[in-house]
């Protein structure tokens, strides 16, 4: 279905600038439907993957729809694991950043309950638990939901599978019968429908399609990498694998305009792309990049649509993306035509657990890679020469009036020195050439691992043998 900007919803100002600041610009498609709908006030069902977006789908009409002022817990978000709350209340303080008066609370096992009882004498209006937890608080009257105005049960299948059935019960019967039921789950077994007619009141039921997408023809590969390293670590791959053009992805328009002009001070052709760039300008800048004289275009997800370039050799997730689809859609430009083509994800901290997602997504493996070395990069330039000198030579020409120039060298210093060779004389012109093109480590080409040098060696040695 089609994605909606943010900013066609009727968010306030706060929300806005939030969901900004984490790098959105349009809607996932189970966020184009539920937002709306949670809204109105209705119950609803959302069946949707993990890493679609569904957890900002509750996240932002929680926040919009909270009462600041009534001190109590207005929103009870549930989920089956320690982990996924965590994620879930990190989310929550994103989207409500810039709103003030929101206390949000994570509550769940492996935690100090002491701790916990404290937090919640600061009265939060939100509590993000696991079933186990919050209904360890309920009953020692630590957490009260008598002002309860909307409960959110986050992947119900998970939290059934896991054996949470009855603690669904005794927290839901316990719960206000007017508040407002949301349900996300990626399946719908019977026990999950037999919860929904139990519980919630003619519930819009939202179901977006599970999209496979992943193009066999392209490696995926994923770097972990400090955020401060990132661009050092993008040049270091653009110049170990030789790389033509790039397609390089940002979560926000502000890191692209950085990133690209870093770019630009590095000496790369680099060139912006987003939504805050005038139609013309883009034109002007997919031209460029279509016929190579912008070697590097970085961009957001949204500016990115409607790239049609067969050549791209490599896509980067210089941003993580946000949304598991994103991923599909941004490594899908590289590969086309029958062409082979590279993904390289950069990665830091618990960024990890959006790698394995999306690996359970795409049903593909991403290969944890080092970035080239500076080693490696001499050598992949070196290499580079040599393909490009032997493609030259494979095509033929005319060089019958530099063969002679060669014998000229080769009859003068064989008289003075004796044993030069034509193919001395060619590894001093290509390390002339080396040297133009090449910042080495040092002058000995030791470490060149090609045909050309092994050649090289055997007949320089078989001479001094002789």
């Amino acid at each position: 279905m089609d994605r909606i900007q943010f900013d066609d919803f009727d968010l306030s100002p706060q929300v806005s600038r939030a969901i900004k600041e984490m790098g959105f610009e349009e809607t996932t498609p189970i966020q184009t439907k539920a937002i709306p709908a949670i809204m109105t006030g209705r119950d609803v069902i959302g069946q949707a993957q993990t890493g679609t977006g569904k957890t900002c789908a509750f996240a932002i009409p929680a926040i919009e729809m909270l009462h600041k002022e009534d001190k109590a817990v207005q929103v009870l978000v549930l989920c089956p694991t320690r982990e996924l709350a965590i994620q879930t209340a990190e989310e929550f303080e994103s989207v409500s950043k810039f709103t003030e008066m929101v206390r949000i609370l994570p509550i769940y096992g492996g935690q100090s309950i002491e701790r916990q009882i404290n937090a919640l004498k600061r009265r939060p209006q939100i509590i993000i638990g696991t079933p186990g937890r919050v209904m360890d608080h309920m009953r020692r009257r630590t957490l009260k939901l008598g002002g309860l105005k909307m409960l959110i049960l986050d992947e119900a299948d998970e939290m059934l599978s896991m054996g949470f059935a009855e603690d669904l019960d005794v927290i839901l019967e316990k719960t206000p019968e007017d508040k407002q039921t949301v349900l996300f789950s990626a399946t719908m077994p019977k026990w999950i429908l037999a919860i929904t007619r139990k519980y919630q009141k003619d519930p819009e039921h939202i179901k977006i399609a599970h999209q496979q997408l992943t193009v066999p023809s392209i490696e995926q590969y994923c770097i972990e990498v400090r955020e401060s390293s990132k661009i050092d670590t993008l040049s270091r791959v653009i110049d170990g694998h030789n790389i033509g053009l790039a397609l390089v992805f940002c979560n926000t328009k502000r890191k692209v305009d950085e990133l690209s002009m870093r770019l630009q001070t590095w000496g790369y052709s680099a060139a912006a792309l987003h939504g805050d760039i005038r139609q013309n300008e883009r034109i002007i800048v997919l031209n460029k990049f279509k016929s190579g004289e912008v070697n590097i275009l970085v961009a957001t997800d949204v500016a990115a649509r409607g790239i049609d370039v067969e050549n791209i050799d490599a896509v980067f997730n210089y941003d993580i993306p946000n949304d598991e689809e994103y991923y599909v859609h941004r490594i899908g430009r590289t590969g086309r035509a029958g062409k082979k083509g590279s993904s390289y994800t950069f990665i830091s901290g618990r960024e990890w657990t959006k790698i394995k997602d999306i690996q359970r997504y795409t049903k593909a493996k991403i290969k944890m890679i080092k970035a080239p070395t500076k080693f490696d990069i001499e050598d992949g330039k070196m290499n580079a020469l040599l393909k490009k000198i032997s493609s030259k030579v494979a095509k033929g020409g005319d060089i019958a009036a530099y063969a002679e120039y060669v014998e000229q060298i080769v009859d003068e210093q064989s008289a003075e020195n004796g044993g030069i060779t034509t193919l001395d004389v060619a590894a001093m012109l290509l390390k002339m050439l080396a040297k133009k093109t090449i910042i080495r480590r040092t002058d000995a080409p030791a470490r060149i691992k090609s045909p050309v040098k092994q050649e090289y060696n055997r007949k320089k040695n078989y001479r001094k043998r002789r």
